[in-house]
């Protein structure tokens, strides 16, 4: 079953790398990036190759059994 990790936004938009480093599900912005490009993450159902992609409140975020709900 796979967890649920709510984020609450403070700006705008968070980078999608920043916002794996900032839920600890990668250990470092250049893990982060890593992890994007090697297509381990999913933004709204979808693959996303976009290491800065912006993530705006309502989104959901998918690595592995995590998901990370943006608010």
């Amino acid at each position: 079953m796979a967890k649920t990790i709510q984020f609450a936004l403070s700006t705008d938009y968070i980078e999608l790398c920043n916002l794996l480093k900032l839920v600890g599900l990668a250990d470092s912005g250049g893990r982060g990036k890593m992890m994007v490009a090697e297509g381990l993450v999913q933004v709204d159902g979808l693959i996303e190759y976009r290491k800065t992609a912006k993530i705006r409140s309502g989104q959901m975020v998918s690595v592995a059994d995590s998901n990370i709900a943006v608010q």
